[in-house]
């Protein structure tokens, strides 16, 4: 990157993308910089600028001060450590240091006070709610929505002869194990509880526990949504394979019978191919 580079970046402002700093002599306030990009998809860290966008220098003293700052940051300050890497770039007015930090892959990153930062907007914010910091396990591939525990749930919510039939058709016998065992054996629970997985596919009643989880199935006259008509609507609850067939039979419903290249006598075909 060059000056010429550098000036429509710092024209368009900050961003989620773009952070500027005129200096910076705290590692722990670099840290999160970093964290929060890693946290985000990546950015650029541009020191030695304001944050209107003047370019206002670093001489050398500063410039080898301040890359030692964001290489203790990076390693000792953030955890697991990032890997950003910088560039100087000569300006008329001094030395910007462009820092730039790449989408982490071990999500979520902390500070060293174990802290979780994201980016909002231009600004950075700590994160707090267990749902966000359980998408950023799920983002990093260290724990899936499906494997979670469902607080209150036990193996007295499963339809065992449901269980049962699936587990001899994929084993070819019935559980030789307690319910509760059978389930965590297969990742359907975890001895107690059963995860999000182990409810929606065999549970008796899903929806007892995670109301969400379900289809709301609506049919409108023409193509517009905009209409407050509809011609057909149902919610459609159960487990998967139960929201499946229902889900298609309302579908199904809800199309014409065509007869393209069929006789007189035949049933039809479906609009839509099913």
């Amino acid at each position: 990157m060059n000056e010429a580079d550098l000036l429509p970046i710092l024209a368009r402002g900050e961003d989620s993308r773009h952070q500027f700093k005129r200096d910076e002599t705290n590692a722990d306030s670099i840290a999160a910089e970093l964290a929060a990009f890693a946290n985000s998809g990546g950015g650029l860290l541009l020191l030695g600028v304001d944050d209107n966008g003047k370019v206002t220098g670093l001489d050398a003293a500063n410039v080898r001060r301040l890359n030692q700052l964001i290489s203790n940051a990076a390693s000792q300050n953030v955890r697991p450590p990032v890997h950003p890497t910088t560039e100087n770039i000569q300006t008329a007015q001094g030395i910007v240091i462009a820092v730039t930090v790449p989408n982490g892959l071990s999500k979520p990153y902390l500070d060293s006070q174990g802290r979780i930062w994201v980016k909002s907007g231009s600004d950075k914010r700590h994160v707090t709610a267990r749902e966000e910091i359980q998408r950023l396990f799920q983002r990093s591939g260290l724990i899936y929505a499906d494997v979670i525990p469902v607080e209150g749930t036990s193996a007295a919510d499963i339809d065992e002869k449901a269980f049962n039939d699936y587990f001899n058709r994929r084993y070819g016998q019935l559980p030789d194990q307690p319910l509760p065992q059978a389930l965590q054996n297969i990742g359907l629970g975890d001895g107690q509880e059963l995860t999000l997985a182990g409810l929606l596919l065999f549970g008796k009643h899903p929806q007892r526990y995670r109301p969400a989880f379900m289809v709301k199935a609506v049919a409108f006259p023409g193509t517009s949504l905009a209409s407050h008509h509809y011609l057909d609507s149902e919610d459609i609850d159960g487990t998967l394979l139960e929201q499946y067939q229902r889900s298609l039979g309302f579908i199904k419903r809800n199309l014409h019978h065509v007869q393209r290249d069929q006789n007189f006598n035949s049933l039809g075909l479906l609009e839509v191919p099913e």
